[in-house]
């Protein structure tokens, strides 16, 4: 099974897509940890590796590739903002949140201020629409090709994985 989970930062992607691998025995690829790991090797923030990649494509490229090449193997759980957009998939999940509760999230994860998080979120989020329209031809608000959307606002963190789980389930 391949199954792709997608969302703005703050939706809890990662915390869904790992639960799914374990759960389902499935390996995890994460493309916010390849955007992370190409700013650390070039030693410089996400932001700034944000701002390099409104330049260009090639950064977005490298992630996409890899997340291709991984997905090329078979079954998994890949985790990415374009991978629902990207990679065929038995299951498409968006996670979705109003931006000023994924900033909280963040905030506390990230030990930021509220408006500090906020702040980069918005930026962030700008930027990242901005690229994936010029690069990809994508509206990331378009939400068409998931085969399900998740409000986690709404659900808890289990209830986001029941629902998720259920899904896969149906599929089997």
């Amino acid at each position: 099974m391949r199954i792709t989970v997608s969302g703005a930062p703050g939706t809890g992607t990662t915390t869904l897509a790992r639960r799914l691998s374990r759960e389902l025995d499935l390996p995890w690829v994460n493309s916010g940890d390849l955007f992370r790991r190409i700013a650390a090797e070039r030693g410089i923030s996400v932001r700034e590796l944000n701002r390099l990649a409104e330049r260009g494509p090639e950064i977005d490229y490298l992630i996409d590739d890899a997340m291709k090449e991984a997905a090329a193997g078979g079954e998994g759980v890949f985790e990415g903002r374009l991978a629902g957009h990207i990679l065929e998939a038995d299951l498409k999940i968006l996670l979705k949140g109003d931006i000023k509760t994924r900033s909280s999230r963040i905030g506390m994860r990230e030990e930021k201020l509220f408006d500090d998080a906020l702040m980069e979120s918005r930026a962030r989020e700008a930027s990242e629409a901005r690229r994936y329209m010029k690069y990809y031809n994508i509206d990331i608000g378009n939400f068409d090709v998931y085969h399900l959307v998740i409000d986690t606002v709404r659900w808890n963190e289990r209830g986001c994985q029941e629902i998720a789980l259920a899904a896969v389930r149906s599929l089997e």
